[in-house]
């Protein structure tokens, strides 16, 4: 189902310094610097394999290349180095409403989303009224998504990722957001998802959604592959994090 074959990331972090018209008139005054240009590997050499249905769990530090990684299997990305191979259609909840535009009403933003995702004007006529039930946002169907919460507007864009069954789907912290009943409401979403016989690649770091939800698990250590193993390595990774 998924393949991830030798992958590295390059990121050229370099420092802008004229970044504002003030400090571009400073530097007219000043001896010109030279930028600084350093690269990061925020993942080197990553392999893997995911088989169809089954539901892994990637833990690890901030910055370890966990939210990396799913965007390149989801092909936001393109690797430095390495190759990804997918079959099937991959659902990537990874920046919920990344593709939304604030000026406009949710009601416009469900169509404007859906489309970018890929999913035809006449299915989400179809899914509309499902899609404004799960998010319980009616009431505010036609006010600009700028008066939003960003709770409010989480609900609505996990609404529209979740109207159809993806063969994969990418989740990347998006259940630590939201209410309490959302988050629930969420939950039994993703485990109806699950049990259909989607595959899942999951990165949160709730431990004990990961050890609910995951039968396998990745753990990632600067950009790299510590470990690789069942639910029990949530419980090693703890004790390794809280030394």
């Amino acid at each position: 189902m998924i393949k991830v074959d030798d992958v590295s990331m390059r990121f050229n972090l370099g420092i802008e310094k004229n970044f504002s018209l003030k400090l571009f008139f400073i530097n007219l005054f000043k001896r010109k610097e030279k930028t600084e240009k350093k690269e990061f590997w925020a993942l080197s050499d990553v392999t893997f394999e995911v088989g169809k249905g089954e539901v892994i769990g990637f833990v690890g530090r901030n910055g370890a290349g966990k939210s990396t990684l799913l965007k390149i299997v989801a092909g936001v990305m393109k690797p430095t180095k390495g190759a990804v191979q997918t079959h099937g259609k991959i659902c990537p909840m990874i920046e919920l409403g990344a593709g939304f535009d604030m000026d406009l009403t949710a009601r416009e933003n469900i169509f404007l989303n859906a489309a970018v995702m890929g999913y035809s004007k006449s299915l989400i006529e179809e899914k509309f009224d499902e899609i404004v039930e799960f998010s319980e946002l009616i009431e505010f169907l036609d006010v600009p998504l700028k008066n939003y919460s960003s709770g409010m507007v989480t609900r609505l864009a996990f609404s529209i990722s979740t109207i159809v069954d993806p063969e994969v789907l990418i989740v990347d912290e998006i259940l630590s957001v939201g209410d309490i009943s959302f988050k629930q409401k969420s939950e039994k979403k993703m485990k109806e998802m699950i049990h259909g016989g989607t595959t899942v690649l999951f990165v949160s770091h709730s431990l004990t959604d990961i050890k609910q939800i995951c039968n396998r698990v990745v753990w990632l250590e600067n950009g790299r592959i510590k470990k690789v193993g069942g639910k029990e390595l949530c419980d090693e990774y703890e004790e390794y994090m809280t030394k």
